[in-house]
């Protein structure tokens, strides 16, 4: 059995202070992938005894940026997806295993007034034709922060956020091509009718405290993989971020 988790951090050296090596200790994950570690090489020195240790960092100071720690060494690995518009800010790394690759991606926000909204469907469309590549030679698990609430379920107030950043029809519209194209959102998986389950809350307005959050934080895997799959965690009482942490536990 593997354990995989996977975390946004909103700023890693922040988090290292709000409780992360107690989690990371605690779980004892075999794969743990971070995103928005918010970094420049050299910035934070993590002793991690048993991990292999790789990280992508964006090349604008303090700003997204992702990170993998694993037990067992992969058998290759890379950054980004090879294109050159999208690679400058940190937020994919790839690694292959055995019997799998392991995706960890922190997708872009479209931001405010959806002035990104046009790039991220940029973006969408190439890291669908990037996963679909990798799957050619073995299913793939892909996990991270993907900045969408897929269904009203996923969000506590799905009516107002129609057209936010994180919700709109286009963002969701590419999700569900996602899964279409044959990958699993594992949470829906074991829990397609579990409403309040959220990965990430706004710093305002007390809505962690209210759990008036959304669901943008997943794990996804290859069809192939769905006899593998034993469960999927949301660590809703985990913080040290707006975002906590989710899981994944399947067969070797």
């Amino acid at each position: 059995m593997k354990k995989l988790i996977s975390w946004n951090v909103n700023g890693l050296r922040a988090c290292m202070e709000k409780g992360f090596p107690d989690f990371f200790k605690n779980e004892d994950a075999d794969v743990f992938c971070l995103q928005e570690t918010k970094l420049q090489e050299g910035q934070i020195t993590m002793d991690l005894s048993g991990y292999h240790q790789y990280w992508n960092y964006a090349e604008k100071k303090g700003y997204s940026g992702t990170a993998v720690f694993t037990k067992e060494e992969p058998l290759s690995v890379s950054y980004g997806m090879g294109i050159e518009k999208h690679d400058h800010e940190g937020r994919v790394i790839t690694l292959e295993f055995q019997n799998f690759y392991l995706v960890t991606v922190y997708t872009p926000n479209s931001q405010e007034e959806l002035k990104r909204l046009h790039y991220r469907m940029e973006w969408e469309e190439d890291f669908l034709a990037y996963l679909k590549k990798l799957e050619e030679c073995k299913p793939v698990i892909i996990c991270g922060d993907m900045n969408v609430a897929h269904k009203e379920i996923d969000l506590k107030n799905p009516k107002t956020n129609r057209k936010n950043a994180g919700f709109t029809d286009e963002e969701r519209n590419k999700f569900s091509l996602l899964l279409e194209a044959g990958f699993i959102d594992t949470f829906r998986y074991f829990y397609p009718d579990l409403e309040s389950a959220y990965s990430w809350w706004s710093y305002r307005f007390k809505a962690r405290e209210k759990n008036a959050g959304w669901r943008i934080d997943y794990f996804l895997v290859s069809n192939k993989l769905n006899n593998s799959l034993k469960d999927a965690v949301i660590y809703k009482n985990i913080f040290g971020s707006d975002h906590c942490p989710v899981g994944l536990l399947i067969e070797d």
